[in-house]
């Protein structure tokens, strides 16, 4: 067992033509120290924060990273449909605030830009590595996700393969710009304007939606109006508007429940091996595990072995649900921590 946990690699699936990081080092990761009295690792004047001086958001190195940029060489050769790699890449933790408690809704507009900016700085400088195709950020939130620390905190794998989720939506928006001469998002995006029913909040530069295909009960995907690519190409205005909708997403999902809600926000962005993708659309994606306040949405055979979703419930009704539960929020957020001007 001992020399199985430092396994460090990168296996190929031929059923499905997919990367798997393996990583057995991850096993060791801290669950909650915090729950066990043991020090937060992201709170100010921890070891790993101490030299940091007075800080808002800072960007840390995953100690227990799933990919590294010295992942040794691989000690075994091709077998076969057997193909292997090296782990090589980068795991980044964004903390996005020194309070131990709370959410992206818990932080006020000017320093929810900040969080907005680190993201779009950490995206360049990653993706400008010449051993990294794609820059995935995201961040997951509460012990359903499976988090092991609750302080607030995104994460960053920049990574040496283009994710297939991501490899699926280009071939789709490439198909439609070659068939339409038009963006497939910008056209769904009108669409979704045209029947109303589906919107749960907008302002000046992005909007927010229960999209008609969502996957789970209360998934939120969030829209850029203007046609960009990745964060880097938002102007200062909008990287303000973006960190407003992000507040008023993730609030919404604390006021639906009336409580501290899990979910998991992912950027979909253009991978940075150099090529031209003008033809992708920057979104933003939450899933969010409940489908009712005490109910979790279970991923089980149809969806995990066949990759075929169910949604339980009506996409209209639930996102009704969600805009009643943003009108809540927004007098919350208004009153405390800023409007967007």
């Amino acid at each position: 067992m001992g020399e199985q946990s430092k396994v460090h690699e990168i296996r190929w699936n031929p059923l499905i033509c997919q990367w798997i990081i393996v990583a057995g080092h991850r096993g060791r990761r801290p669950w909650r120290p915090e729950e066990k009295g043991l020090a937060c690792p992201f709170c100010p004047g921890t070891p790993e924060t101490k030299d940091l001086g007075v800080w808002d958001v800072i960007v840390l190195p995953n100690k227990f990273p799933a990919l590294s940029p010295k992942a040794l060489k691989v000690p075994r050769f091709h077998m076969g449909f057997f193909r292997v790699r090296r782990a090589v890449g980068i795991c980044e933790v964004i903390v996005e605030t020194p309070m131990h408690e709370g959410d992206l809704c818990d932080i006020d507009l000017d320093h929810m830009r900040k969080v907005v900016d680190v993201f779009a700085k950490e995206y360049s400088r990653l993706g400008s590595l010449n051993y990294i195709k794609y820059v995935a950020e995201f961040r997951n939130k509460g012990k359903e996700i499976g988090v092991s620390l609750t302080h607030p905190h995104s994460q960053i794998y920049a990574l040496p393969f283009i994710p297939p989720r991501i490899m699926c939506e280009l071939k789709s928006f490439k198909r439609y710009f070659k068939k339409k001469n038009r963006c497939l998002l910008c056209d769904i995006i009108k669409i979704e304007y045209e029947e109303g029913s589906r919107l749960i909040y907008e302002n000046k530069h992005f909007t927010a939606l229960l999209p008609y295909f969502a996957m789970w009960p209360y998934e939120i995907h969030v829209y850029s109006k203007r046609h960009v690519q990745a964060l880097p190409d938002l102007n200062e205005e909008e990287k303000l508007h973006l960190a407003d909708i992000l507040r008023v997403v993730t609030a919404t999902y604390n006021t639906l429940f009336e409580r501290d809600m899990p979910y998991m926000m992912v950027f979909h962005q253009k991978p940075t091996d150099k090529k031209n993708y003008n033809y992708y659309h920057m979104h933003i994606e939450f899933y969010q595990p409940y489908r009712d306040k005490d109910k979790l949405k279970y991923a089980a055979g149809i969806e995990w072995g066949f990759w075929i979703f169910t949604y339980d419930g009506i996409p209209e009704k639930k996102a009704h649900e969600l805009r009643e539960a943003c009108g809540k929020a927004l007098k919350k957020l208004d009153k405390y921590l800023g409007k967007i001007p």
